[in-house]
């Protein structure tokens, strides 16, 4: 049998592992989650041992745990490096959700007639990396493994992969391969199957403002005494100026400038503007004057507002003039672009512009630098080749707006550059209510992703 026929005859099972993994909440931002986490580390083990490897354990950390799985069938064959996450994002606000976050359910959908599969993680990143647990399983059952494999799949990347840095310091020599696979990204659509090259970073911030030393009466101090809601949104406003540049000085000093040539090679990727807007039901787009909408996402930096509260917000009305209000503020980077610089830009900026009817206090969460990958490695040509073989089409190469921080990582620790070869579309709403993945995209990135081992085997060149 093939792999393609071992992936055939398996597909109801290869499907109700994934559903099963998406019903656990590993929801690693919130602490009531725990045990779920945990619950989920627990499973990725159970499915790699089930799959074959040869050790699978749970290393623990400061934080969530990290399961590392190995299958070693031949010490002179190249070694791939498989990296993925079980966390998942808070699914609020549930209220919006079509059906229950942690319940998956498969229905149709324009992006994917064949069906999508409903459920918190499902594109991000539980279908994805789960789609390399299966290749190895297709693969080793029908003796075509032709690669070493191991995996490393944690439970932080959500919350800014923090013990990661450690671990990976820690165990270079265990981590040791020759190319590092991660699905966590997506391409453009399966007709036009891609390869991203570039990813931002990020910087993630909450800000605390406060004013008087307790919630007033908003009759009888109102006018008199600083509202820190209207304050704190008139600094949010101020941070971007008439042409959406961001006005944080020293922002832009490190941003790097890129030829016509280059950005109209960019642009070359297919993208309708009006079926983006139409898909968002937005009349226009929004960005940095001078960049069109793949270079505002691709190559440019950004500050957004991830959420914003303080005072009462519960039914009915209540008069007050607030203590306190919240914001919690994220920015996109770019490469050269220092997560740790630009975070001390930003709360310097903050401080120095709140009136002194305020207090300002920066809290930063978690970051990580951008990363751009090249596209004259063994690595990238195996996985142009495998995409190929499975799709009929050559891959085109993009640069992503999301971040995933390890990248740079991989790429500083291990000297490897890592291969981001996902299968998700932008549509899949990822981080929003009603998260989906396509279960053509599951089983069609299992299939590459073993076309993508059979490839660079045939190109590999041992060192």
């Amino acid at each position: 049998m093939t792999v393609r026929a071992y992936i055939n005859t398996n597909k109801d099972r290869f499907l109700t592992e994934l559903l099963d993994l998406l019903r656990i909440p590993s929801v690693s931002a919130d602490p009531k989650f725990k045990q779920d986490v945990q619950h989920a580390a627990e499973f990725v083990k159970q499915s790699l041992e089930m799959a074959g490897v040869d050790v699978a354990e749970i290393c623990q950390t400061a934080g969530y745990p990290i399961v590392y799985g190995e299958k070693i069938v031949d010490p002179d064959a190249p070694t791939v490096l498989v990296y993925g996450h079980y966390d998942v994002q808070p699914a609020d606000p549930y209220e919006l959700w079509e059906s229950p976050p942690f319940e998956p359910v498969i229905k149709k959908t324009e992006e994917h007639p064949e069906g999508a599969i409903f459920a918190r993680g499902s594109a991000d990143d539980k279908g994805q990396f789960y789609m390399h647990v299966k290749a190895f399983e297709s693969m080793l059952a029908e003796n075509q493994l032709a690669c070493n494999i191991k995996f490393m799949i944690e439970g932080e990347e959500e919350v800014g992969s923090e013990n990661l840095d450690m671990f990976v310091k820690a165990n270079k020599e265990k981590l040791k391969a020759d190319v590092v696979l991660i699905s966590d990204t997506s391409m453009i659509s399966l007709e036009h199957p891609s390869v991203t090259v570039g990813l931002r970073g990020l910087a993630y911030m909450q800000v605390e403002v406060t004013g008087p030393n307790r919630d007033l009466h908003s009759g009888t101090y109102g006018g008199a005494v600083a509202n820190p809601i209207n304050v704190l949104c008139k600094m949010i406003a101020s941070l971007h100026d008439e042409q959406h540049r961001i006005t944080i000085p020293g922002f832009y000093d490190e941003v790097e400038e890129y030829d016509a040539a280059y950005r109209e090679q960019l642009n070359k990727a297919p993208f309708d503007e009006a079926e983006y807007k139409n898909k968002l039901d937005i009349a226009e787009t929004s960005g940095e004057a001078g960049y069109s909408t793949i270079e505002r996402v691709g190559i440019r930096p950004t500050l957004d507002v991830n959420g914003i509260w303080g005072g009462y917000i519960g039914e009915g009305a209540k008069t007050v003039l607030p203590s306190k209000a919240y914001a919690k503020v994220s920015m996109r980077l770019v490469p050269n672009q220092d997560h740790k610089v630009i975070a001390l830009l930003f709360e310097q900026h903050l401080k120095a512009i709140a009136p002194a009817s305020v207090k300002v206090k920066v809290v930063p969460h978690h970051g990580g630098q951008a990363a751009v990958v090249p596209t004259d490695s063994i690595g990238y040509h195996a996985a142009e080749a495998a995409i190929e073989e499975a799709f009929g089409k050559k891959a085109i190469p993009t640069r992503e707006g999301g971040s995933i921080p390890i990248t740079s990582l991989f790429q500083r620790e291990l000297g490897l550059d890592p291969i981001l070869m996902g299968f998700g579309l932008d549509t899949d709403a990822i981080h929003s209510p009603n998260e989906h993945y396509g279960v053509k995209n599951y089983f069609m990135g299992i299939e590459t992703i073993a076309l993508f081992f059979k490839h660079f085997s045939k190109m590999y060149v041992k060192r």
